[in-house]
């Protein structure tokens, strides 16, 4: 099924809010949240089998585990979880309120550090958090945002990405592999904030989730932009494409050589208008790219 001349669908099952897709390499297979829904899905492109996993709370982001499990941000904490036994046990209690707040965007840094934003439903003021989950403890390391997304690293593991989504600004910092400590923050890139009525199709969207290729440039999925961009290590918009959908969120490079870019969407309170003109809201979508992606870490 095609979406575009270079975009496809991968997974015509659509999410009410699709996020935070991790290629796993030993099982060839892409996971990824379904935040609204409450679900974790697990799609695997050769036999195209999708199966999922019910929970009863918000489930944000995940990163896999060296003993084939899962790690899960949920809205009530860090779990561990077996896609097996279907069993999961909690690891670390969230440290915040979760009636107005939960976990958000999360990966591994390429030591096994998990590190996990949060975002703040009220929107103001901004109270999200950037934290950092390391020997059973999760440790704040960046306060005062709102909408905490779009971790990546550089190839050479010195230099950490996110985004602050409301704010319309990723930011970097040096990274300390060591110690996991942040300095010299600064921002990355920055795009216009949409006016009151503005027209969406006038309006580039806001930088969501994100994903780092092997030449060190960004992926940022671009949401109510309907588009998917490529930043260069210097911030700069080197490649922008159109997308079939008005909210992607995140981009994961995955497939044997990591030259797969799947990308999920959201269609969570959308108007009913836009859904109809666009049927593959809440769908993943797919294109091919000649730069590979990095590969996930594992966490520990």
């Amino acid at each position: 099924m095609t979406a575009g001349a270079d975009v496809r669908v991968a997974v015509a099952a659509a999410a009410q809010l699709g996020e935070s897709p991790v290629w796993h390499p030993g099982e060839q297979a892409l996971y990824y949240c379904d935040i609204a829904g409450h679900q974790l899905q697990r799609f695997e492109p050769t036999s195209g089998e999708l199966r999922h996993w019910q929970f009863d709370t918000d489930v944000a982001s995940l990163a896999p585990l060296l003993n084939g499990q899962l790690l899960l941000a949920m809205r009530d904490g860090l779990w561990h979880f077996d896609p097996v036994s279907g069993q999961r046990a909690r690891v670390a209690a969230a440290p915040y309120n979760p009636a107005v707040e939960r976990f958000n965007d999360g990966k591994c840094d390429p030591q096994g550090r998990f590190w996990v934003g949060t975002i703040y439903e009220p929107r103001d003021p901004p109270r999200a958090s950037l934290n950092c989950f390391t020997h059973g403890q999760i440790e704040p390391r960046v306060a005062g945002l709102t909408v905490c997304n779009g971790l990546a690293w550089s190839p050479n593991g010195r230099t950490i990405h996110w985004s602050d989504t409301k704010a319309h600004t990723i930011y970097a910092a040096d990274f300390d592999a060591a110690t996991g400590t942040l300095s010299q923050r600064r921002v990355f890139a920055s795009f216009p904030v949409k006016q009151p009525g503005q027209p969406l199709d006038g309006y580039g969207g806001r930088p969501d989730g994100a994903a780092m290729d092997a030449e060190g440039c960004y992926w940022s999925a671009m949401f109510e932009g309907q588009r998917l961009i490529r930043l260069s290590p210097d911030g700069e918009v080197i490649r922008e494409i159109a997308l079939p959908v008005r909210c992607p969120t995140m981009p994961c490079f995955g497939g044997p050589d990591l030259r797969t870019l799947y990308i999920t969407s959201s269609r969570e309170n959308r108007p009913t208008t836009e859904l109809i003109e666009q049927p593959y809201a809440g769908c993943v979508l797919a294109l091919e790219v000649d730069v590979p992606g990095l590969p996930v870490n594992f966490a520990l």
